[in-house]
């Protein structure tokens, strides 16, 4: 047994000395997956993901202000292709790892319709949306209001999220009685997890297509290129469809 513990303690050795760990820039609204696709990551390849999670458009500005980003995972395809016309981005990495879809969303059980009807009452006061200059799901929310001919009637009651994640806090405390958020914040396999929604159609805004890149100072981190090979497996694939976003 000894003699076998000797000759293990080499391999173990090898095996995490090239193990790595990669600075990686999330999205708000993928946090959830994020953290469990991480877990996965380092399970299945040793390699750590160090995970902040904001607003893209902010990343954006601490990237260009030399933030040390390895990877981002943007809530748009717009940030990512910015970033590689600055030469800030490892050509050819980008991709669109997931398509989000927005939903109107309440913690109170049955308040939300599944029209999204509750939108022309003048029961609520407050509105959540996120910051539709740095946040996609924010322009998205603001987009789809415009295209249902609500906006002017519902501005004046918005409570506006710094990003996704501030936004859903609002909602989710009560603060808000309803708000646009990331249906991968309420959506688990299938269903929501609390209260009462409405998906908003795809139709009703551009498609938020979510690209992923490794970022300049990633490009020579073999845990950068490893962790965007992995979420182009089967297994970050399908936690992420469990989100309720589209590949």
């Amino acid at each position: 047994m000894k003699r076998f513990s000797l000759l293990l303690a080499p391999l173990l050795f090898a095996a995490s000395a090239h193990a790595g760990e990669v600075s990686v820039a999330v999205a708000a609204n993928f946090t959830a997956p994020m953290q469990k696709i991480a877990a996965e990551f380092e399970k299945d390849t040793g390699h750590k993901a160090q995970l902040a999670f904001g607003a893209t458009g902010k990343f954006y500005a601490q990237i260009a202000n030399g933030a040390p980003f390895e990877v981002l995972l943007a809530a748009d395809d717009e940030t990512p292709a910015r970033l590689e016309r600055e030469q800030l981005a490892a050509p050819g990495t980008r991709f669109t790892y997931a398509i989000g879809r927005l939903v109107l969303w309440s913690a109170r059980d049955g308040y939300v319709d599944g029209r999204g009807e509750v939108l022309k009452k003048a029961d609520f006061k407050h509105l959540a949306v996120a910051n539709p200059k740095t946040a996609p799901y924010g322009a998205a929310a603001v987009e789809a209001l415009q295209k249902l001919g609500l906006l002017e009637t519902v501005q004046l009651r918005f409570v506006q999220g710094e990003n996704i994640a501030q936004t859903y806090q609002f909602v989710a405390t009560g603060n808000a009685e309803l708000g646009f958020v990331a249906l991968s914040q309420v959506h688990k396999d299938g269903k929501l997890t609390a209260g009462s929604g409405w998906v908003v159609p795809a139709s009703l805004h551009a498609p938020i297509r979510q690209d992923a890149l490794t970022l300049a100072r990633g490009r020579h981190n073999p845990a950068a290129g490893a962790l965007l090979a992995y979420l182009k497996g089967d297994k970050a694939r399908s936690i992420i469809k469990s989100f309720g976003y589209e590949l």
